[in-house]
């Protein structure tokens, strides 16, 4: 799905194996991904995808495969089957082209909205604080927040924190946005607006890898989905024909299982 010769893919994943002791996570995981584009990434719990999604920014090490992260290498294996990483001054350069979005929100508790989201451009990119200041309030607007500006986290929703580390990550103005599952620790009530603020960036053109049990998220957003079990990419096609037609059985009894 290459857009053109000239233009690298924003990721470009080859045969990546991830193995904790013994258990091999990732059996060969290939993904390539174009400028703009949302793919989805669904699956049974322990099939890898979050794994996946920490092996692409260097939250885990990889045991062998090559990644490409807008045509600059992170990781790469030899012909001894050895893998090798970029410098760490060029690995933390790369990873910055790439936010991430967890689970757990991860704020600091200590910090209020407003100094959570200033906090990484001041102290990683070293920005100026009346620099940064109007960005932060800026995505605060955004994602529907700027009233929160002087709360802790302990006084916000699930939903609400969730927006916040959205906002976090887009302040450091990443060309990528990475989510590891990030309404599975929300009430469903609380998840639609988390959904809404992810639909938005979408709708302008971010390039989006979301792992997800959201099926109505999946469908409706994402241009393709990539469906993850045992380790393994066993389908990856456009969301409507995924969802319409599923060719693989385990994709076919994960999907009458999900919706």
């Amino acid at each position: 799905m290459s857009n053109s010769s000239a233009i690298p893919a924003m990721i470009r994943a080859e045969n990546i194996h991830k193995r904790f002791g013994a258990v091999e996570v990732l059996k060969g995981v290939s993904l390539t991904m174009d400028k703009g584009e949302v793919i989805a990434v669904i699956g049974p719990s322990g099939s890898g995808k979050s794994t996946f999604l920490r092996c692409l920014n260097h939250l885990e090490v990889i045991n062998r495969g090559h990644i490409e992260i807008e045509g600059e290498v992170l990781a790469s294996t030899d012909s001894e089957g050895l893998c090798h990483y970029a410098p760490e001054t060029d690995v933390r350069r790369i990873c910055r082209k790439m936010g991430m979005v967890f689970q757990h929100f991860n704020l600091f508790p200590h910090l209020t909205v407003l100094q959570n989201i200033i906090e990484a451009p001041i102290t990683v990119k070293g920005m100026k604080r009346e620099e940064i200041v109007p960005v932060a309030e800026e995505l605060l607007r955004k994602v529907g927040l700027f009233a929160k500006c002087d709360s802790y986290p302990a006084r916000l929703s699930g939903g609400q924190k969730q927006r916040v580390a959205i906002a976090r990550a887009l302040a450091m103005e990443p060309d990528i946005m990475l989510f590891d599952e990030p309404t599975s620790a929300l009430d469903p009530e609380l998840t639609g607006e988390v959904l809404r603020t992810m639909r938005q960036l979408a709708e302008e053109h971010m390039t989006m890898l979301v792992v997800t049990h959201e099926m109505g998220f999946a469908r409706e957003v994402a241009g393709r989905v990539i469906f993850m079990d045992q380790g393994e990419i066993v389908e990856a096609r456009p969301a409507a024909e995924l969802f319409a037609k599923p060719e693989h059985p385990r994709t076919k009894a994960f999907l009458d299982n999900m919706l």
